[in-house]
């Protein structure tokens, strides 16, 4: 995939409260995103709509902690902020959640007009750099209308992270998305949802525990089928797999460092989150895939997908800047 000159980010969908067994967490992976953007200083654009209630206000709090910018925040008079119910029925395993996302919260009813206006003025009039969209704030029509006036924009590129949740998508949906993304984030759940639905059950033939570049053949056949410039699979501990229509692969396994694992809540969206923070600097695709890898670990060892403490981020920054004056120095 070539280099993109992405100049601005606007990230489009649900703000919420994950609600686990012990405390609140504000979340959403669109909003997970956004923070870590902002906390690396790509200033993004978050676009959500909340209610006039305590998971609202907190929201607004996490955002100007954050540094970002409000003027995509909508504020509904009568349905509440989002919320998620998350149980941890297995204490022995960290990585087994289930979730209960509660029907008709205020995301799901994001004003086309006011994104639209939001766009223009964060923006300066000129088309948003990239675009980044999920599938949870699509299962209203209200904001999937609002999303798909912004898609329309083609000098954008489009970042489509699938994040399938049972009963929260239609195929219809999910077969538009992908119509309209340049880029796709997924898990391996999600790459076997779509071989199975779109290639006729080729996920029943393909080893997922194989060399990964075995898989090409496969994921080719989707982007093609959607135009897209590349597709990337995220493997949990496993590491990730990246595919772009260049034929350019890239793949790592496990990381060698043992990671205390809190959970895995926000995983994905902290790999995505550097990765377009990579798209934002500038930096080789290489690294920011590796880069993304190693956050997205680091992530997993705090509780929810992000950290309240600023110092967290900057130790990354640090580490990465470092590592750019030793490639300079050896240059």
């Amino acid at each position: 995939m070539k280099q993109p000159n992405i100049t601005s980010i606007v990230v489009f969908g649900e703000a919420l409260a994950d609600e686990f067994p012990e405390q609140n967490i504000i979340g959403g992976a669109p909003f997970n995103v956004a923070r870590t953007l902002a906390h690396f200083g790509c200033a993004p654009l978050m676009i959500s709509r909340i209610g006039q209630d305590t998971v609202g206000a907190l929201i607004q709090a996490d955002m100007q902690a954050c540094g970002m910018s409000s003027i995509g925040l909508q504020v509904d008079a009568v349905r509440p902020s989002g919320r998620v119910v998350v149980t941890q029925n297995n204490p022995a395993d960290k990585s087994s959640h289930q979730f209960e996302i509660l029907p008709d919260q205020a995301y799901d009813y994001i004003d086309q007009e006011a994104a639209q206006q939001a766009v223009v003025t964060y923006c300066q009039n000129r088309p948003a750099g990239l675009i980044y969209f999920g599938s949870l704030a699509q299962r209203s029509v209200t904001s999937r209308l609002s999303l798909n006036t912004l898609l329309k924009e083609e000098k954008s590129l489009k970042y489509l992270d699938l994040n399938l949740r049972d009963g929260q998508v239609n195929a219809a949906t999910i077969d538009d998305s992908l119509c309209r993304a340049d880029i796709v984030k997924l898990n391996e759940d999600e790459l076997c949802y779509l071989l199975d639905h779109y290639s006729g059950n080729a996920c029943t033939t393909l080893d997922l525990n194989a060399d990964r570049l075995s898989w090409k053949p496969a994921i080719d056949g989707l982007m093609k089928r959607f135009d897209l410039l590349a597709i990337i699979v995220t493997l949990g501990a496993r590491g990730y797999a990246y595919f772009d229509v260049e034929g350019k692969f890239f793949s790592a396994d496990p990381m060698t460092t043992p990671t205390n694992i809190v959970d895995t809540v926000g995983g994905g969206d902290a790999f995505s989150a550097v990765f377009l923070t990579g798209l934002y600097q500038g930096w080789p695709l290489a690294i920011s895939l590796r880069r993304a890898h190693e956050f997205a670990t680091a992530v997993c060892g705090i509780r929810g997908a992000v950290s309240s403490d600023t110092n967290f981020y900057q130790s990354w920054m640090q580490r990465w800047a470092a590592e750019e004056q030793i490639e300079g120095a050896a240059a």
